[in-house]
């Protein structure tokens, strides 16, 4: 395995592998890896020759800067979890090689209409921006063949796309499920600031979304809104910035179900100061 700082040093094997006619998988992360992020890379693994990671958290996309500071950052740990998965190479830049002052990577305005302003759009302004910014320097990097992202960030994942249509690009973007805890939590790096009593609080987000589906034949999105937030907000240790659902390509709200073929309910809830998002696919199209 593979372990480089420099864009430089990182565009060099990425050559020689391309003349190699090589197949290129891309995992991008912001590190404090665990068992979903290795679910990733074994996934890309699977249709590629080459599995690359970054790793780089990036300041840009935080529009809260104590946010930013508290981002675990484990380094270490992340070498070694890697290790054991069918990683080539590792990618963990410093802030300057991503954003030097006579960066190459080429500049583009995007324009996601709606899809960054509902949301995490509403509540985290500019993270998008900078999370398009940044994955966007990222594939001018590493050009892989095809992106690996989970859906567990939804949001993300549609925005990502969005980008690659505006770019005209030829990388292949590949959704992959939201990797879970025993008890339905999902997998994120924020997990490990909850404290013990909140670690058993947190799994019941996914539960509500859970009853959200199983009612879904009879009652309609805007009712079932209102039953997930009752029973949120009925949790005094919550605090719920939005349960919404949409239509899982345009992110808007759906009015009935029969209007759409792919349906998802988000949610966004703070467990103390800890800020965790979810989603469940209620109706799911044959291609995501």
């Amino acid at each position: 395995m593979l372990i480089v700082q420099k864009v430089k040093d990182a565009k060099k094997y990425i050559a020689a592998l391309k003349k190699q006619r090589k197949r290129i998988g891309f995992v991008p992360t912001m590190g404090a890896l665990h068992a979903g992020h290795l679910a990733l890379v074994k996934q890309c693994a699977t249709e590629n020759d080459i599995v690359v990671v970054s790793i780089f958290v990036n300041p840009t996309q935080f529009n809260n800067p104590i946010d930013l500071e508290k981002y675990p950052r484990t380094p270490e740990h992340d070498i070694d979890l890697l290790s054991t998965a069918p990683t080539y190479l590792v990618f963990i830049p410093l802030v300057e090689e991503i954003y030097p002052p006579d960066v190459d990577a080429p500049k583009h305005n995007f324009h996601f209409g709606t899809l960054d302003k509902v949301l995490e759009g509403e509540f985290r302004p500019g993270h998008f921006e900078g999370m398009s910014r940044v994955v966007n320097r990222l594939l001018h990097i590493i050009e892989p063949d095809s992106l690996f992202m989970g859906l567990k960030d939804f949001q993300q994942f549609t925005i990502v796309r969005s980008m690659l249509n505006q770019l005209h690009s030829k990388v292949s973007l590949v959704p992959c499920e939201t990797f879970r805890e025993r008890d339905g939590l999902a997998m994120s790096s924020r997990n490990t600031r909850l404290s013990t009593e909140q670690r058993a609080l947190a799994p019941k987000i996914y539960k509500v979304l859970l009853e959200v589906q199983n009612r879904m034949g009879t009652m309609s999105p805007a009712d079932l809104q209102q039953f997930a937030l009752s029973e949120l907000n009925a949790e005094p240790q919550f605090r719920v910035e939005y349960f919404n659902i949409v239509d899982g390509r345009t992110l808007q709200a759906v009015e009935t179900f029969a209007k759409s073929n792919f349906v998802v309910a988000l949610t966004a809830v703070f467990v103390g100061e800890v800020r965790l998002i979810d989603n469940i696919i209620l109706k799911r199209p044959k291609q995501i």
